[in-house]
């Protein structure tokens, strides 16, 4: 007997569609970055509060390149990959790394326990794996004003998220000897729906579920608006946030 197929939660096609149009925007003077940066800097300050000294490394996901840099500058040999080149979803074609990270890579997976357990087959011995991942909680403001715009037929219009209590039982599920899961926030500052829904498109944060929300009326879109900046400061922007989940494990 053979364990049951995932359900499809996500959408291949949306999430290749969803990373070439935010690999054009990136060329953008003006394009929004915060999320790489803040999730590199991130994980260059775990790597160097565990002392880690991996001879090699696999960084996928967002802002890849820029950690891969900063890596290679300690004498690690780098493989970066984009998560649209390889699938995460089964066994990865290169292994013996003693470090993998991955940057908001594993938030669209439909199989994420497997997804784990082939990260960790392609650690070495004594390896550590590092997950970042847009966490359970993020984005309140954009959830209320989404569910202010649908009124009474509210639609699936963000994704599902995993919490830290979940992250450690899946990392537990893969078989990583110990297991870690913490989270932390980022908080911005906006004026207006339309700018954040710009910058999450210009670093490839939409929707990529399989079944699709129906499109906003104009005046549905016009309630969002609205809800977005209720309580708004003195200079018209409000706080959102986004929790960033954060998986470690180790192979034996």
């Amino acid at each position: 007997m053979t364990d049951a197929a995932p359900p499809t939660i996500f959408s291949a096609r949306r999430r290749t569609a969803r990373a070439a149009r935010a690999q054009v925007l990136q060329q953008q003077a003006d394009a929004a970055h915060w999320l790489a940066e803040a999730m590199v800097e991130d994980m260059l300050d775990r790597v160097a509060f565990m002392r880690l000294e991996p001879t090699r490394a696999l960084v996928v996901g967002v802002g890849s390149t820029r950690l891969g840099r900063a890596l290679e500058r300690d004498g690690v040999r780098v493989t970066v990959a984009e998560p649209e080149a390889i699938d995460l979803e089964r066994p990865l074609p290169f292994g013996e790394f003693g470090l993998i990270v991955s940057l908001a890579a594993l938030d669209v997976i439909n199989d994420l326990p497997g997804a784990l357990i082939h990260q960790r087959a392609a650690l070495a011995p004594g390896g550590v794996m590092l997950a970042g991942m847009i966490g359970a909680g993020s984005l309140p403001r954009l959830r209320s004003a989404l569910l202010a715009a649908d009124g009474e037929r509210p639609a699936a219009r963000l994704h599902p998220a995993v919490d830290a209590r979940s992250g450690a039982g899946l990392l537990q599920r893969a078989g990583f000897a110990r297991q870690v899961a913490d989270a932390w926030t980022l908080r911005l500052r906006y004026g207006a729906l339309d700018t954040l829904v710009a910058d999450l498109r210009a670093q490839g944060l939409t929707s990529t579920l399989a079944d699709s929300a129906p499109p906003l009326t104009r005046t549905g879109l016009d309630r969002a608006r609205k809800a977005f900046l209720a309580d708004a400061d003195d200079d018209g922007r409000v706080i959102e946030t986004l929790e960033i989940l954060t998986l470690t494990g180790w192979k034996d």
